[in-house]
């Protein structure tokens, strides 16, 4: 669900006392990119206005997005890649003015890598009600205003449909493939379903077939956690003084969901029952070093995104079922022949291995059959943001199909 900047995953165990002072003094009303900050590596493609599944009417869409690589003269050498929830267009290079992290994928896309920019050009756009320069929540609507409450519901097919559209303009008719992990892993689930004919491969890695009730659960815990912020003022709250904003519900949800992006062994083996500091938590005011790295990461991650753009995420993946409208799951997935590479984490107790197996069995296309390809590692659902080597041997693969 999360892909996280190396800062943010397994590298970081304790938190130093330099990293909490670094996050004293107030955050910003809004973690997200807004107009006037510094562009960084970002370029901008506007749109028209999108009609939602739900009826409503979304005007003067802006992608924004970044490249990596150039395009060959005929245009078919592009590999578009989907972010994951809280991720952004920002793949390569270092954190900036205008990018709060270092690129979340720099050891997947380069030159020589397994994404290699030498033969191809990786496009990376932050997805449709994102906070990093597309379209969303904490853009400016027609009236100068925020859109804040009044942003429409998306659907992951919404943003899918508006890639397309971000695509005709680049003028990319064909993609060599189209990779997603995580909710980008159903955003290029629904591209193969929605758009087979424009991509030659797909790579669903990390991502289910449709949003579970036990995952539905998860999502509604971090959208009240939220939405009872009394700073969130059901979502119109970008007239507050910075450091008065929705900044505890977002810092809550952000600690609930990365409880499920490792796996409780990987946790227990890396915090245990270990302190923050000589301070006992035992009744004595000390704290337990896993919720010393719960806090720093969630207050963290309110400096970098948007409690709005955080909400309508969370609801487009709530949306996903491939299936709907199709005649159900096994029907839509049956369309997809093109290969396709369904990766998936036994480990993972968010998106089990089970819906990629669901995926796999159903998919034509699949690589490997009726079964998912594995990644055996420890880390949960973040392995395929930790295991760089174990990824970038099935991407390789993919791309020699």
């Amino acid at each position: 669900m999360d892909w996280q900047t190396p800062e943010d995953s397994f590298l970081t165990d304790f938190i130093t006392d330099a990293q909490l002072r670094a996050l004293m003094g107030r955050p910003p009303i809004s973690g997200g990119w807004r107009d006037g900050d510094p562009v960084g590596d970002r370029k901008f493609v506007s749109l028209g206005t999108l009609t939602t599944e739900a009826g409503e009417e979304l005007p003067r869409i802006r992608m924004a997005y970044e490249q990596f690589g150039e395009l060959n003269d005929r245009r078919d050498n592009a590999i578009l890649v989907f972010h994951a929830l809280t991720g952004d267009s920002h793949l390569v290079g270092p954190a900036s003015a205008g990018h709060p992290t270092d690129g979340w994928w720099s050891e997947i896309v380069g030159p020589g890598k397994p994404l290699d920019t030498d033969k191809f050009c990786i496009i990376a756009p932050n997805v449709l009600g994102g906070c990093q320069g597309s379209t969303g929540p904490s853009s400016l609507a027609p009236d100068n205003r925020e859109w804040g409450a009044r942003f429409p519901y998306l659907t992951i097919r919404d943003q899918v449909h508006v890639t397309a559209q971000f695509a005709d303009e680049l003028g990319v008719d064909r993609f060599s493939a189209v990779i997603g992990g995580s909710m980008g892993g159903m955003h290029a689930l629904e591209w193969g379903v929605m758009y087979q004919e424009r991509t030659e491969r797909l790579a669903v890695i990390a991502a289910p077939p449709v949003t579970t009730a036990d995952q539905i659960g998860l999502n509604l815990v971090q959208l009240e956690a939220i939405r009872s912020d009394p700073a969130y003022h059901g979502g119109d709250y970008y007239d507050a003084p910075d450091g008065i904003g929705p900044h505890h519900g977002l810092a809550t949800a952000r600690r609930l969901a990365l409880l499920n992006y490792r796996s409780n062994t990987e946790l227990d083996d890396r915090f245990g029952r270990s302190w923050q500091s000589a301070v006992s938590p035992l009744g004595k005011g000390g704290r337990f070093a896993v919720e010393s790295y719960l806090d720093f990461h969630g207050n963290k991650f309110t400096r970098r995104f948007d409690a709005n753009s955080y909400v309508t995420l969370v609801q487009a993946m709530n949306s996903h079922d491939v299936g709907r409208g199709r005649g159900g799951v096994r029907a839509a997935l049956q369309t997809i022949e093109i290969p396709t590479l369904i990766l998936g984490i036994p480990s993972d107790r968010l998106f089990t291995i089970e819906g990629q197996d669901e995926i796999a069995i159903h998919t034509p296309g699949s690589l490997d059959g009726d079964r998912a390809t594995r990644i055996d590692s420890p880390y949960g659902h973040d392995s395929f943001l930790i295991e760089f080597d174990l990824v970038g041997e099935q991407l390789l693969r993919l791309l020699a199909s």
